[in-house]
């Protein structure tokens, strides 16, 4: 019996509640549209006054109609990852430039959040256009957004922390789960003045080295992991002390030690993109200063083989005092040619602007590497602390490196019966961890990854490495004693070639002196004749 009253209870304010929907939908028909806002803003007016939670909306595109909304993209993130297994109804796609599949919320849906001791309801839910028109603007036919509920009294939580939280939190996400990517800069500009081209291309970056696969000394590799750490979370420290946040690696050493499986390892270990910076491709210093720019956070930059990039030089060409262009400055000058202009290419000034001018600060959290297999060669401003904070020898494999690269290639993880006479010969030979690593890599059948077959073959190319090298240093010695005895025997041939010119140069300065005295004392005896002849001239004109 009760039941049944209710029943009829809830039918009959079901038929209030459709009658007054229906009454105000003619009402609205027939009332001006100033009086119609006059009583919706009253209607909100007196909503509010009883209701006590707050909305806040968080749409899809913002003002920028092409671009969707940073707080829109990050509430999205973090509901995904923070929320989501609260959901009964989720949406999963790949996005672009994502490493794995997105979850998010599904439209429509109610999730609830904790923080700080408050309860927040996210609801996400698109809106239809009313208008049945084709938009120029993406997303002006259907408008997502995610409406956020929460009680009036925690507004500057929410509105001062929380919202911000979820911002930060987002981005982080996004950063997680993005595909990282490997950018080249690309020569020349847009072929098309109506065309944007953009200054770096890019291919998704997929290097699985990683610092447990780098055949390097491990307190050494501890201490490169440590200082990229420090770096990593020193964001304030950067900002108190008035340092732009980002620092400095030099890679040196010979060929075949790991200077890019290095750079490889850095940026899987840190998540972060890699810019590789071909300066034999960059026209001038405005040029270089862009590509900089164009750069985002969270990137290592590398410019590798730096001292056979491009020649740097400090110095401005000057012109010398004999030169004729110099001394007729005056004359009119034939046209350049812009082609030659912009063959100057980067100047080391433009250079140590690029690694820490005021430019370099734009942005942040970036690491510059520069590569080299000789440092001698390099200009000690280009790799001075403050520039190049650390510098890094990637030298030969030792025994520690290749107990790293038989885990590696061998799996052989315990000490072998092959690893002593292993570490002697490595401790006398030079051979750099790409050498060692080829003969680990069994490419025959025979082999089929035996480690004793591939641990033999490497004791036998050390071996090998080590007769050449002494040979080669033999032969050196050898050809350092023949230079030697070469020299000397040019600087005796040389010293009596001097002495011989010496005794020319002698003998000829007293022929010129004999010579000389002869020539006097002929013009002497010819002076004598002529006055002779003058004084007999004057005694025959005197007779007549």
């Amino acid at each position: 019996m009760a039941a049944a009253m209710m029943m009829e209870r809830w039918a009959g304010v079901g038929s209030v509640l459709a009658s007054g929907i229906f009454l105000w939908s003619m009402v609205q028909n027939h009332i001006p549209p100033t009086l119609r806002l006059y009583l919706t803003t009253w209607a909100t007016k007196l909503s509010s006054y009883f209701n006590p939670y707050l909305h806040i909306t968080i749409s899809e595109y913002g003002a920028e109609r092409f671009q969707r909304s940073d707080l829109f993209l990050a509430a999205e993130a973090y509901l995904g990852d923070a929320c989501a297994r609260r959901a009964r109804r989720l949406r999963a796609e790949l996005g672009k430039d994502s490493k794995s599949l997105q979850v998010s919320v599904d439209d429509n849906e109610e999730v609830v959040d904790e923080f700080g001791g408050t309860t927040i309801w996210w609801y996400a839910s698109k809106r239809q256009s009313k208008a049945n028109v084709i938009s120029f603007y993406p997303g002006e036919d259907e408008r997502r957004f995610y409406r956020v509920v929460f009680h009036r009294r925690h507004r500057d939580l929410v509105v001062d922390t929380y919202l911000p939280f979820v911002l930060g939190e987002g981005r982080a996400v996004t950063v997680k789960n993005r595909q990282r990517r490997l950018f080249t800069n690309s020569a020349g500009s847009s072929s098309s003045p109506y065309r944007a081209k953009s200054v770096w291309s890019h291919v998704p970056f997929e290097h699985p080295a990683t610092f447990d696969t780098l055949a390097m000394d491990p307190d050494q590799k501890e201490a490169i992991i440590d200082d990229l750490m420090a770096f990593q979370e020193s964001k304030e420290y950067y900002a108190k002390v008035g340092k732009a946040w980002k620092r400095g690696y030099l890679l040196y050493g010979p060929p075949g030690t790991g200077k890019s499986t290095m750079i490889a390892a850095m940026a899987n270990f840190l998540d972060y993109d890699v810019y590789d910076l071909e300066l034999t491709a960059v026209k001038n210093n405005t040029e270089l200063r862009k590509l900089f720019i164009e750069t985002t956070g969270k990137s290592i930059i590398v410019i590798e083989d730096i001292d056979c990039s491009v020649d740097l030089t400090g110095k401005r060409s000057k012109s010398k005092k004999g030169d004729k262009d110099s001394d007729d400055n005056d004359k009119p000058k034939l046209p350049t040619d812009p082609e030659k202009d912009d063959a100057t290419k980067v100047t080391l000034s433009g250079l140590l602007n690029f690694i820490d001018g005021l430019w370099s600060a734009c942005g942040g959290e970036r690491i510059i590497i520069f590569t080299t297999n000789h440092k001698e060669k390099l200009d000690p401003a280009l790799i001075r602390r403050g520039r190049m904070d650390k510098h890094i020898e990637m030298s030969y494999c030792r025994f520690e490196g290749f107990k790293v690269l038989a885990k590696n290639y061998l799996d052989v993880i315990v000490e072998h019966e092959l690893f002593g006479e292993i570490r002697q010969l490595l401790e006398e030979t030079d051979m750099s961890p790409a050498d060692v690593a080829e003969n680990l890599m069994p490419m025959s059948k025979k082999k089929k990854r035996d480690p004793d077959v591939c641990l033999l073959g490497l004791i036998e190319a050390l071996k090998k490495a080590k007769e050449d090298a002494v040979a080669a240093k033999a032969k050196e010695e050898e050809e350092a004693k023949e230079a030697e005895a070469k020299k000397v025997k040019d600087a005796a041939a040389a010293k009596a070639k001097e002495e011989e010119e010496a005794k020319e140069a002698e003998a000829n300065k007293v022929k010129e002196k004999e010579e000389a005295e002869t020539n006097k004392s002929k013009e002497k005896d010819e002076g004598k004749d002529k006055t002779t002849q003058e004084t007999n001239g004057d005694i025959k004109q005197a007779d007549k």
